[in-house]
């Protein structure tokens, strides 16, 4: 293994490069100023990386900063050399240091807290549970204030030894907060979260214009039609005039000039072109001795041929159609009611209902802001408040509030805090370790090279002081141990055709070790940074892989041999033979591109591994109510809608990577089937296939082909299926699934 590998400071200029186009061309002002930010992060990058101040690639990458410091991160992984409890005083420690009466610096204010007067403030907040860590750092004083109400002065120095040199630049306060009670239930955004969603989104300008020609001028046009059509015999215009019509005109005349003054959006009355710019201009000229446009009798004519006559059956039902629906509330005006009743829900948390919040709107809203009362929220609002729920996790999943693996990622930190600090007896001490994980689990990763593995949590000092406090009676492991196995039923009940990405690994991950099991999660690895060799864990996930599926369909579909890989031995650090393995299983690479190459092997450890799949059925224990043949057949399902997608996709290789991954987990699936269970899902699986387009059956045609082979004994590396295909997603000389169809 080269030790030597470096981060290319190449991207880090390329990111740079476009923040600096951005701040400099884009329309938006507020893009503008996030892109200067942004350049400043990178241009932080690129100097540290070239003083040395930046060891890009190490779990250790700022200079003079220990591991557990959480650095501020950008794109890709690359630290900027800035801590992220850096900078100035924040509104809450500046109000903190007022009421204790001391100067505004950090330092001061951290000497305050270890006073009699600030240790029982700290004591008030761990009692309350009233305050936020939204920083591992910043529970780092609370847990000093725990240590030594326990009476443990010796952890509490411990602690303080570590992070004291940092006391002047870094924050070790926690935040204002309010506790959040059932921490069985989760929400995919806060409330503060949602209401900055809705004020972001733009007034539609657009629907303000057709909704002002819907109730205005399209009636107006009728009245000066009508007027027009006074004049009229035997189809002509100002054949006849009637009595009175020079004043009835001078009055439409006046009036229109007050709708110009009063409706300013929309600007069709001042076209030419329009027929009611056409009608308006000819009275106009005919008042002032002129004569009349030329396009006057045309206008009249193709108003009446198109719409009818004002006042016919036809014309009053369209006019009433277009009055229902230019009188509905503009969206920006229902997203302000919607506003005001969010404004007394607590920011920093879900709600436990939405339906306060998007019930029809009330008479007393309708009085302030002119909507009727009774109408309807738009879709878009009430999608928009939907993520705030807060409910168990099933709950956000079955009403489409969890969309995909990697929203149950973003949620799972919110249940693994829980379950993780279950095991600390004390109240004050189990809620802030919560926190802690959260706050944790929130640290953005570090681009990592040569192997080198995530600072984990055990590793801030203040954590590790308080480990020697957990309760080893078995409750805590039983806990984890239940958390892990309904998430890991609901990521493949929910997602069956979706890989678990690697934020979900890290929780289950960390749920497993809590739960007192020995799991390799193995992570979804880029091939762009792929180092050619594999950790120790991926040899022992296929060999697991090896115990759940030897002499099963998958091994004979993928050509596997899991009798020689549980033979397989592995380095300290690494498996050369496990490496070795996944690079002849992926053949010659050929082709140009290394990225592609890299990726074939990383593949076959892919499917070597099952990619966690295995490790959930055992040692986790995972079983699927709906039952493995289901998700085989919904598998199937995500590989045809993402085969479809491949058609006419001028990039499709992501595309058909995805598919490959649900087929592959598909067929996993099918073989923890009985024989009698994996002909009826195959059959189903062909009755599917035919429903599709052409080009979708004739791509997967002939990797059904090949299941059905292998389940009737063949292989497909012997030559006598010529038809049958193994779906790979990487190719290095041309996909041949985009070759067909």
């Amino acid at each position: 293994m080269n030790k030597d590998v470096q981060a290319n400071p190449g991207y880090a200029a390329g990111q740079m490069s476009k923040a600096f186009a951005t701040a400099l061309t884009h329309e938006s002002e507020e893009a503008r100023e996030r892109a200067e930010k942004r350049l400043e992060r990178w241009r932080r990058v690129l100097s540290g990386m070239a003083d040395g101040s930046l060891s890009i690639g190490s779990r250790t990458p700022v200079k003079g900063l220990p591991a557990w410091v959480t650095p501020e991160v950008v794109r890709g992984g690359f630290a900027t050399g800035t801590a992220a409890a850096s900078g100035p005083p924040l509104p809450h420690e500046e109000d903190a240091a007022r009421r204790a009466g001391i100067a505004g610096d950090r330092r001061s204010l951290f000497l305050h807290y270890l006073t009699d007067a600030g240790l029982e403030e700290l004591y008030a907040l761990l009692d309350g549970g009233e305050y936020d860590v939204a920083l591992p750092e910043e529970g780092a004083l609370l847990t000093v204030a725990w240590l030594l109400r326990a009476g443990d002065r010796a952890g509490a120095l411990e602690v303080l030894n570590a992070i004291g040199p940092f006391a002047d630049r870094l924050r070790f306060s926690p935040r204002p907060g309010v506790p959040l009670g059932d921490a069985s239930l989760v929400h995919r955004q806060t409330v503060g979260q949602v209401r900055e969603r809705i004020e972001a989104k733009p007034m539609n300008k657009a629907v303000a214009v057709m909704n002002e020609a819907l109730v205005v001028w399209n009636p107006f046009a009728d009245e000066l039609l009508e007027h027009w059509l006074e004049t009229v015999e035997d189809g002509q215009v100002l054949a006849v005039m009637p009595h009175g019509w020079g004043e009835r005109g001078a009055e439409l005349l006046a009036r229109y000039r007050r709708l110009a003054r009063n409706h300013t959006l929309c600007g069709k009355h001042r076209n030419p072109k329009e027929n009611l710019a056409i009608l308006r201009s000819s009275l106009e000229s005919l008042f002032a001795g002129k004569g009349v446009s030329g396009l006057l009798q045309h206008a009249v004519d193709s108003m009446v041929a198109k719409r009818g006559l004002p006042g016919s059956p036809e014309h009053a039902a369209l006019r009433r159609r277009q009055a229902a629906d230019g009188a509905r509330p503009a969206h920006h005006t229902v997203a302000q009611i919607v506003l005001a009743r969010l404004a007394d829900a607590r920011q920093d948390s879900g709600v436990p209902s939405i339906d306060p919040f998007v019930a029809p709107v009330t008479e007393g809203e309708s009085r302030r802001t002119g909507v009727a009362a009774g109408a309807e929220l738009p879709q878009w609002l009430r999608d928009t408040v939907k993520s705030a729920l807060r409910a168990p996790v099933p709950t956000l999943i079955e009403r489409g509030i969890v969309p995909s693996a990697e929203v149950l990622a973003e949620l799972t930190p919110q249940l693994v805090a829980a379950t993780t600090a279950s095991s600390y007896p004390d109240p004050a001490l189990r809620r802030l370790m919560a926190a802690q994980y959260t706050a944790f689990r929130n640290r953005r990763s570090l681009l990592l090279l040569n192997l080198e593995s995530q600072v984990r949590m055990e590793e801030l000092p203040w954590v590790r002081a308080v480990q020697r406090y957990r309760h080893a009676d078995g409750t805590g492991e039983r806990e984890a141990h239940a958390v892990l196995v309904q998430l890991g039923e609901l990521a493949l009940q929910g997602f069956p055709g979706t890989v678990l990405p690697n934020p979900l690994l890290s929780e289950l991950g960390a749920l497993a070790k809590r739960a007192g099991l020995r799991v390799p999660f193995v992570e979804e690895l880029a091939a762009d940074i792929f180092m050619g060799t594999f950790s120790t864990k991926y040899l022992r996930a296929a060999q697991i892989a090896a115990d759940v599926l030897e002499g099963t369909l998958y091994e004979r579909y993928y050509g596997i041999d899991y009798a020689a890989v549980r033979a397989m031995q592995g380095g300290r650090q690494t498996s050369d033979a496990f490496a070795a393995l996944c690079r002849t299983r992926a053949g010659d690479p050929g082709g140009r591109s290394w990225v592609a190459a890299n990726g074939k092997v990383i593949e076959q450890a892919q499917i070597l591994t099952t990619h966690n799949l295995a490790v959930l059925v055992h040692p986790v224990g995972v079983s699927p109510s709906p039952g493995w043949d289901d998700l085989a057949r919904r598998a199937f399902g995500v590989a045809c809608r993402l085969v479809r997608q491949v058609h006419g996709n001028p990039r499709p290789l992501g595309t058909v990577k995805d598919a490959a991954y649900a087929w592959r987990q598909a067929v996993f699936f099918l073989a923890l089937c009985g024989l009698k269970e994996q002909v009826s899902a195959i059959a189903w699986m062909q009755d599917e296939l035919d429903r599709q387009p052409p080009h979708t059956t004739a791509r997967l045609e002939p990797v059904l082909a090949g299941l059905r082979h292998v389940l009737t004994g063949g292989r497909l590396d012997d030559g006598t299926a010529p038809a049958a295909r193994r779906l790979t997603g990487w190719a290095t000389g041309g996909h041949w699934l985009l070759k067909t169809g």
